[in-house]
């Protein structure tokens, strides 16, 4: 359950949820500002902050005339999208386990991206998840959030959940775009025996900074993926 949530929020999720789900499809209108009014028992400010936010995801545009004409964002573009790696090999998740519990904690001293004065100033929470496919571990992350207006964030359970639908559906937070490198390498003695490894079998190596719509919060990712039996892919 949302709570606490506005009333715009939750006529946006219902329309996220419709237009993902294939009930409103690419390049059709939703319904006019009037008959979401109608039906949902909302006020016109009210419909169109739902519909503004999501033009502002790229979920619909607004065209003078014509009304709100879906875009569906692209599906299944896997761990070289925005997207999180739920998607990156195209079956459905059957196991996370949480290493570490969200965890409040100062920055590392040695990180891998910049951080701003306020990141800093403000701690970070971190957490560990291991993630299988078919009983076989996959993917190993790690994760820094800026621990900034993420109440009872730690108390959350992520078993088997994904991080960025909880961030949206309780803290309003949205990825809208990051940076990542990639590189093959060889891990460590931990990575190895997390991801059952043989000696000298290379992980792919990744690390993300993603943007919010937020101003200056950020979600940073370091993710270890084995890519012995799986391919990641994308569309373009």
């Amino acid at each position: 359950m949302m709570e606490n949530v506005p009333q715009y929020r939750k006529l946006y999720e219902l329309l996220r949820k419709h237009i993902l789900s294939g009930v409103y499809e690419e390049g059709s209108l939703l319904p006019s500002e009037n008959e979401l009014c109608a039906v949902h028992g909302m006020t016109r400010p009210t419909v169109r902050h739902a519909l503004d936010t999501l033009v502002k995801d790229g979920l619909i545009l607004k065209k003078q005339g014509k009304g709100s004409i879906v875009r569906k964002p692209p599906q299944n573009i896997g761990i070289l999208s925005i997207s999180g790696t739920a998607s990156a090999i195209g079956v459905r998740y059957l196991k996370t386990d949480i290493l570490q519990k969200p965890e409040i904690r100062q920055w590392p001293e040695t990180f891998a991206f910049n951080l701003s004065e306020v990141e800093k100033e403000s701690g970070c929470i971190f957490m560990e998840r291991l993630r299988y496919v078919d009983g076989k571990p996959v993917f190993y992350d790690i994760n820094h959030l800026p621990n900034m207006n993420l109440p009872r964030f730690t108390s959350r359970s992520f078993e088997n959940k994904s991080l960025f639908e909880v961030l949206r559906k309780h803290y309003q937070v949205t990825i809208l775009g990051g940076e990542q490198q990639l590189k093959a390498i060889i891990p460590d003695k931990k990575i190895r025996t997390l991801l059952r490894l043989k000696n000298g079998q290379p992980v792919l190596y990744i690390k993300r900074k993603l943007f919010t719509n937020k101003e200056g919060f950020n979600i940073y990712s370091t993710i270890y993926f084995n890519s012995e039996t799986h391919t990641i892919f994308g569309s373009f």
